[in-house]
Parts: structure tokens; sequence; C-alpha cells
């Protein structure tokens, strides 16, 4: 056991002490030159001049001593077991190290305290958050877990309100709020897909916070009684977020799901929103005002650029250039009118009537297009439901009312003959009968006239002597029944007169004899003017 030479106590911790009168702690020069190399010494003294604990040599015994062979004096050295080695702490164990020596120590002291012990003998420090819930616990617990509702806002109250759906999302996992609208396609909306962003909702606000400004700063809990939570979303109850009121008819199955384990409710069912339709409005329209047809009339209310009402294109190729042209006269109270005659052209492609009255020499009355092409409406009907003149309505002794003047039929052509024949089913009794008394009356023989008679109508009986002629003539001949047909094409208005350039042009492609004495003079009784040809009478001579 070293000792402390100061004090003689064992150099151990706690038993040496420093001198405190010490003064000097220069160290000795151990570095030195010989012959310009650098050499080094031992030192012989201590930090201070204190005395070093080793033994002093001398350089000639330490020469002495490295030249000297032990071995040769002594022989080969035994060397002594080695000690078996004892642990200090077994060696010294339940020895008290110093009265034996000689030492006498002071009387026991209390053992300095050491603050990193007494620091960790104190109890460690609790930390309590402030809430009764731990939000990384309700993070963990609740992470991707959304209730969905479905929700309308109708704010149909309002001028150019409307009911608009919408889907709420309530996060679980930090009790945020997101509304989203639903888009329909042609909506006329712009594709915006949030109402309002993901955010925490307050319920109750406190009453100083009432002017708070949200829309620049964030609300805190301060300013906030109370907070939405899941409880507050319920099925077919009305809910007010931002000054809207919505109302959730209907969720998705985890959220029905949820509020049975949580709160339990189980009764969650879907409320029916579709909206009856309201019955359709009647359209009234406006009162007939008399200018141009009543169906083109009505296109001016159904749409802001008027079409052409839709026509019936089947019958209008079956019935093209099928014209039936009655012989009227004119029902009039004034006495000048009993002479007139008019010719009623029905148009089968388009349901149109025209009238035109032949002109008559020295009558007075210039003739031509009494009525263009028109739609006539029975005399009784509505304007909403207009019902027009149709072929069963035409008949000898039919009275055809044509804007507050009334028509009496008094003959026919050949052609409405065939007509009536063929479609039999859409006349009535009366219709046919009329027909069939008025072909009785013309194959009975013809009353002798008296010479007053015949002094009052000599052109109608050469007119009509000279068409008996001319089919005594041609009857060998064959018939030439389309030679009407043809005039009619060239008729747009069915007047029963075509101009002479238009005249000529048919009986040169039907190769008439119209050299013929006789055929010019028909031509001649049947021109009316200078330009127009009454083509009705002509083509008499020609028809069986």
């Amino acid at each position: 056991m070293v000792s402390n030479p100061v004090h003689g106590l064992p150099f151990l911790p706690g038993t040496s002490f420093k001198d405190l009168t010490k003064t000097a702690f220069h160290r000795s020069q151990t570095l030195g030159y010989r012959n310009g190399y650098a050499v080094v010494r031992r030192p012989t003294v201590g930090i201070g001049g204190d005395r070093l604990q080793v033994n002093q040599l001398s350089q000639a015994d330490l020469d002495e001593l490295a030249s000297k062979i032990p071995i040769l004096t002594y022989g080969q050295a035994r060397q002594a077991p080695p000690a078996a080695f004892v642990p200090a702490h077994v060696a010294f164990d339940k020895k008290v190290f110093l009265e034996s020596q000689g030492i006498e120590l002071n009387p026991p002291e209390k053992m300095a305290l050491d603050p990193y012990t007494e620091l960790r003998k104190q109890p460690l420090r609790k930390y309590v958050t402030p809430t009764d819930f731990d939000q990384l616990k309700q993070f963990l617990t609740f992470d991707k877990q959304v209730l969905r509702f479905y929700a309308i806002w109708d704010d149909t109250d309002s001028m150019f309100g409307e009911c608009r759906t919408y889907i709420i999302h309530y996060y679980l996992m930090d009790d945020t709020v997101e509304i989203r609208e639903v888009h329909e396609r042609n909506d006329g909306r712009d594709p915006f897909p949030l109402l309002m962003n993901r955010q925490r909702m307050p319920k109750v606000l406190v009453e100083n916070a009432k002017n708070f400004p949200r829309c620049v700063l964030e609300i805190s809990d301060k300013e906030v009684l109370e907070w939405y939570t899941a409880k507050d979303f319920i099925v077919g109850k009305p809910l007010t977020i931002l000054g809207r009121t919505f109302f959730i008819y209907d969720c998705d199955p985890f959220t029905r799901q949820y509020y049975q384990e949580k709160f339990g409710i189980s009764d969650l069912p879907r409320i029916d929103m579709s909206k009856k339709e309201p019955p359709p409005m009647k359209q009234e329209l406006p009162p007939y005002n008399g200018f141009g047809l009543i169906e083109d009339s009505a296109q001016n209310c159904f749409a802001l650029i008027p079409k052409a009402p839709q026509k019936d294109v089947i019958k209008m190729l079956m019935n093209e250039n099928k014209v039936l042209r009655y012989l009227a006269t004119l029902e009039s109270p004034f006495p000048e009118d009993k002479g007139r005659r008019f010719v009623l052209s029905y148009f089968l492609a388009t349901d149109m009537i025209s009238i035109f009255e032949p002109p008559v020499r020295n009558s007075g009355i210039i003739g031509g297009k009494y009525l263009g092409r028109t739609k006539v409406v029975k005399p009784g009907s509505s304007v909403e439901n207009p019902v027009y003149y149709g072929p069963s309505d035409f008949f000898i002794g039919a009275v055809i009312e044509v804007f507050g003047h009334r028509f009496v039929i008094l003959d026919t052509d050949d052609y409405v003959l065939k007509y009536m024949e063929s479609n039999a089913a859409q006349y009535s009794p009366e219709a046919l009968l009329s027909i069939q008394n008025h072909i009785r009356k013309q194959e009975a023989p013809a009353p002798e006239l008296d010479g007053q008679q015949a002094e009052e109508d000599p052109g109608v009986r050469d007119l009509e002597a000279l068409i008996d002629t001319i089919q005594k003539q041609l009857k060998d001949r064959p018939c030439r029944d389309n030679i009407r047909e043809a005039f009619q094409i060239y008729d747009k208005e069915a007047s029963g007169y075509v101009d002479r350039e238009t005249f000529f042009k048919i009986c040169g492609s039907y190769q008439l004899p119209v050299d013929d004495s006789l055929i010019k003079e028909l031509i001649r009784m049947c021109s009316h003017g200078e330009d127009k040809i009454d083509y009705y009478n002509f083509v008499r001579a020609f028809s069986n």
C-alpha cells in the first residue's frame, strides 16, 4: 500500500489532501542538447521541486548494472510460482486499513450529498392533458372513418331559388365537417366540388364572439361554447351550417352501423324527397286574328323562333296533283250576286281550298282569284281544336261557309265522281244520294226548250252542241282522260284556266288536232280574254 508521504495516509480517494501553502508549480527541464542532438533527461524532482518517489541512480550505476550478467554469477534464476490472484474486494473484505498501522483517524463525519443522487430520489413528475379525451387516441382509432350524409338545401322561398342536393362528410378522427356539392349533367353550374372546406363547425358561440371576424381569423376554443359533433347529425332532422338550413334525408351503411353501435340508434330510414311533378299547365293560345292558318299562328306561341308545322309527307306524295273541283253559287241576299258562278277546288294533298270566279263578259264583275289556297274552318269549331272542311263535306247541294260567305255546290267534274265512287266509305248516304240524283238528271233526255229560254242562253247551247259534235267525231280515237291532269299540273291555283302558251304546249304534247275547224271553234268559245283559256270545258270534248 503506497502511503502519503506528507500525512502518512494511504494514497486512496478521500485520504489525499492538497498542500494549501504550496505556491510553486513549475516543472523541471528534461530536454537538452549534446553535440547538436536532442537528449532526454530523467527528471530528478517533481512539480514545484517536490521529491520523486522513485529510486535515483546515476548514469554510471546504470551503465555498471547493464554490463553485469547475473546469470554468470548466480546461475539460472529460478522463478517463484506466481501467487494466486486475489481481488482487492476479497482481500480487504471486512477489514479496516488503519489502526493496525498505527494511524489514528478523526471521528466519522457525514458523507457529502450527491446532487444527482438526490434528484433521482424525488418522485417522477406526472403530466396530465387538460382534455378529457386523448386526441392521439382519437386519431389512431378513427383514422379514415368518415360519416356520410345526404342532404338538401331548399331555397325555393327566395327569388330564383331552387332545391339543391349536397353530401356532408363528418370526419371522426378530428370532428371536422365538409360539405360537397352534387352536380348533374348539364345543370348549368360551374363544377366547384366543395361548398365548405373541411373544418370544425361551431354550434354555440360565446356571447361576445358574435362579432368575431371569422372571414379573416380562425375561431378558437375561446370563442366557442360548443362544437358540432356526430350526435348532431341525425337523419330526418334539419341542420343549420353557415346560415343555410340543410335537411338530412339519408346516410350510407357505415354511418347507420356507427350510430347503432355508438348511440343505439337503429332506425334511420331513408326519407323520400322526390317531389311530384305538378300537373302540366294548359297553354292558352291567344284569340285567332284571322291572318294565315291557325297552326302557323300557334307556332309563335310555342317557340321564340317559330317553325313550320309538320306535314303529312306520305299523304302529300300519294295525293299530289289530285284536285276535286266543284261548281258553286254564292248564297247572297243581293240580287246582283245571284248569277255569279265559282269554281271550288279542294286539294287532297294539303286539305286546302281555293275559289276562282270565271270572268263573264258584260257582267260588271271582275273575275279571277276569289280565295287563295288555305284551310277553311267549319263554323262552330273552337280555336283550340279547329275542324277543317274535308272531301266528305263537298257534295251537290252542300253549303260551304267560307269566312262568312255561303257557297252552294251545284255541280262537280268527272274526277270527283270517280273519287267518290272509289272512296264511298268517306261520304255520307246523303252525299252519295245527291251524286246519284245528279247522274240521273244528266242521263235523262233534255226537255224541249221554248223560244224564250233558247234566246236567253245561246252560248251555252252552242258550246254543248259543239262538244257533242267533237265527241262523235273523235269516238274512234283512244280516250285521253289524262289530259285534265296535265292541265291541272300547270294550274297551281286550280282556277280552271291556263294561259294560251301553256295550253297549246300541252295540246302539242298530246298531239291534239288544234288545226281542225271544230277544235278551233271550241278554243274560241273557251277563251276568256286575250290570254286565258278554260280547259275545264275543253277537255270534256276528249273524254267519254
